[in-house]
């Protein structure tokens, strides 16, 4: 699936290359030289382009994609535009606005779209439970991609924004390093994780990223646990942990153990043997086992994974294949308590335009 949605940004950012290419001749001055010189005027504009995403080749080659598709798009549906305006009033505009309006707006909606990804804002949720619980607040972490907007340092900084806000647990919901994530950042990220002030435990699961999907990172899956464990942080891979008598945590391997030719013990597996009376945390990287998880009794649900959509509209292309149970937020489905983080950070991409950036408080309260 993920090589055909490969294909279709890559055959996107092609065709608008192209259309792009014509769109910039269209300028006066291209225009200007084109009577001098056609092959020099196409060479210009095409090297217009080229300005366009160059700078994005500092972050990635994805990044240049993403740039190129929007501007293609927001110039296409500018020049629907003017060709409307045109065809009501009679008249042909002198200079390409068209154009000059698209470069505008794609600059806004990505500058925004990079604020967006690199502004980490707090969500608040809070849940009732008839159970026998006690008050807690949880903060949870989602999808760090470490390196993509946040490095080691800043990520430690944002710590103690989450520090300031007294969390009794910790839990990081996966993806917490990305594949072109570095040793230097991932040791960093770890020691900060363990200057977490909270005093009922930080709980990890692994994400899709992880474990990696080569081996050119300069750090191993192995390293990873390994610091992390140093620093006190307990990672739970279809496992379960009590805590303060009356919760139950359970960390879930994630579903692309299964891609990976592993797999993941089911919901009715991992709750066989525990006590329906206490108060049951899932922690589920990818939220797409919605109905497995109610069934199977769960109060509460923490995913990631989705980014909040990030670039839209991916988070509703999401749901429509089924890839995902929800986007972002909350829901409740039977008895249990969803909720979706969009993130503290994002893969590949240092915009959002979907969503934002965030970590989550939840406080838990009987009620």
């Amino acid at each position: 699936m993920w090589i055909a949605i490969f294909a279709v940004l890559l055959a996107l950012a092609i065709a608008g290359i192209v259309y792009l290419t014509c769109g910039f001749h269209r300028f006066r001055p291209v225009k200007r030289l084109a009577e001098k010189s056609k092959l020099a005027a196409w060479a210009v504009s095409l090297l217009c382009v080229g300005a366009v995403g160059a700078p994005f080749l500092l972050v990635n080659v994805w990044s240049v994609i993403v740039v190129l598709i929007h501007l293609f798009v927001f110039w296409l549906a500018c020049d629907i535009v003017g060709w409307l305006i045109t065809r009501a009033n009679g008249v042909k505009p002198y200079r390409n606005y068209s154009g000059g309006a698209a470069i505008v707006i794609t600059a806004l909606y990505l500058g925004m779209g990079w604020f967006m990804a690199h502004h980490v804002t707090r969500t608040d949720y809070t849940v009732y439970s008839q159970k026998n619980v006690e008050s807690m607040r949880i903060v949870e972490i989602a999808d760090l991609h470490l390196g993509i907007t946040l490095d080691g340092d800043e990520f430690a900084q944002q710590i103690e924004r989450m520090n300031a806000c007294s969390p009794d647990i910790a839990v990081i919901t996966g993806d917490f390093v990305d594949d072109d994530s570095k040793k230097e950042d991932m040791v960093k990220a770890c020691a900060a994780l363990g200057q977490l002030q909270a005093e009922k435990g930080v709980y990890f699961i692994f994400g899709n990223h992880d474990k990696g999907y080569g081996d050119y990172r300069d750090f191993t899956s192995f390293e990873l646990r390994q610091e992390l464990e140093k620093n006190g942080v307990v990672i739970l891979e279809d496992e379960a942990e009590e805590v303060d008598g009356w919760l139950c945590i359970i960390g879930r391997q994630d579903r692309s153990e299964e891609e990976r030719g592993g797999g993941r013990a089911t919901m009715e597996e991992l709750t066989a043997e525990l006590d329906r009376e206490k108060y049951i945390l899932v922690l589920d990287h990818q939220p797409n086992a919605y109905d497995e998880e109610a069934e199977a009794g769960a109060d509460l649900v923490l995913s990631g994974h989705t980014h909040g959509g990030h670039i839209w509209p991916a988070g509703q292309i999401g749901l429509l294949i089924g890839a995902n149970d929800r986007i972002y937020g909350y829901e409740r489905r039977q008895n249990t308590d969803f909720i979706v983080s969009s993130g503290i950070s994002g893969w590949a991409l240092p915009f959002k335009t979907g969503t934002k950036s965030e970590f989550v408080i939840i406080d838990i309260r009987k009620g």
